[in-house]
């Protein structure tokens, strides 16, 4: 099925759609992950992107349930070079493009996706429109300029849960308490909670309790957590207001670990600015240095946004920076049980080189009990 693609700044490619027909807006972004679509499809973070896949065959693995990071599909749009139809793994239970279809996002294939990649890398992220619709090069240009983009959105209203609910055997199941038993109690904001943030604290051992992005920290103080954990999640952190007051009331009450966007957050209540960083990391082979220890991480990273490391203040320290760019890629109070990372250490799927942050917070809650 015939497509065109339509960038902001007038570029216009021909495409065919692998899934159906179909329109979808949003912003044109690349990753340069060879393996793990279906984690990048089911990641929260992903909401409101057309995501281009540097790898140019896409669809071997096909689709299974035990690789799902969240209940749903995030991303408008999947644009790859070549879409395999025939998934060879034994794992698989379906194919990408019935996956895509069932979840109505589209699969773009015959996409030149270096050319996207170059043109991303050296004029940043744009907005574009892809349509199996309308096939009018100038309506769908003027259509992608005319999105809104995700500047100052809250786009974790979209994405977070609405209840409460614990994380047991890997599966959520609806509840208002920590279970009963031995363990850390950790209550984890859900900013766009990936499955596999919730399964490294249990693997720790941890007694987890999944709470919306809006609960007011008094009602998360009431339970008495030993720890609170910020998920990753989509998205200009600065959309999300009631986070940081929230945020700010529990900071030095208990130990807080923060991911992704919990970590932009947390760096908003510590008082820094965040901005956005162009064209935006996303992949699963990010070099990022430990400053504490000085080894290099090689890292899975999906954010646009990033904290400007000039305006920390004098409470706060760089912990990692990116050796691709030098931007802020974790840091921590020197005060306060309170750290913080824009990557993400729970390999799915990717490198294990950060697992060892889940045992830092573990470390930190042993200290405040």
């Amino acid at each position: 099925m015939k497509a065109l693609i339509g960038l902001e700044d007038g570029t216009v490619l021909k495409a065919r759609s692998f899934s159906g027909p179909g329109e979808a807006a949003g912003e044109l972004v690349f990753n340069t992950g060879m393996t793990g679509y279906q984690e990048l499809l089911t990641d929260p973070s992903s909401t409101g992107q057309l995501i281009a896949m540097t790898y140019p065959l896409i669809g071997n693995s096909g689709i299974n349930p035990e690789d799902m990071e969240s209940a749903g599909v995030h991303p408008a749009a999947l644009l790859v070079r070549e879409y395999q139809r025939w998934p060879s793994n034994y794992r698989a239970t379906g194919s990408l493009a019935d996956f895509l279809k069932h979840n109505g996002v589209l699969g773009i294939e015959g996409v030149d996706t270096r050319f996207l990649t170059r043109k991303i890398r050296n004029a940043g992220t744009m907005k574009a429109l892809i349509s199996t619709e309308d096939l009018d090069p100038d309506s769908v240009v003027r259509r992608a300029r005319a999105w809104s983009g995700v500047e100052g959105l809250d786009l974790v209203e979209q994405v977070s849960c609405e209840t409460k609910y614990r994380w047991e055997d890997g599966t959520p199941v609806r509840a208002d308490h920590f279970a009963d038993g031995t363990g850390y109690r950790v209550v984890v904001y859900d900013y766009g909670v990936r499955y596999s943030q919730l399964r490294q604290l249990t693997r720790k051992g941890c007694r987890v309790l999944v709470v919306p992005a809006a609960t007011p920290a008094e009602e998360v103080l009431a339970v008495q957590p030993d720890g609170v954990f910020l998920s990753s999640g989509p998205g200009d952190p600065a959309g999300v207001r009631d986070a940081v007051v929230n945020i700010k009331k529990i900071l030095g009450r208990v130990p807080i670990f923060g991911i992704c966007l919990g970590h932009l957050l947390l760096g908003l209540a510590y008082g820094c600015r965040t901005s956005r960083i162009q064209p935006g990391h996303r992949g699963s082979n990010h070099p990022v240095r430990n400053l504490l220890s000085g080894r290099v991480e090689i890292t899975a990273q999906n954010h646009g946004f990033c904290i400007d490391a000039a305006g920390l203040p004098a409470s706060v320290e760089t912990t990692h920076t990116n050796l691709n760019d030098g931007s802020l890629e974790g840091m921590r109070h020197r005060e306060l049980p309170a750290f913080s990372v824009q990557y993400h250490p729970e390999f799915a799927t990717g490198p294990h080189d950060a697992e060892y942050l889940f045992d830092r917070f573990i470390q930190l809650m042993e200290q405040a009990s």
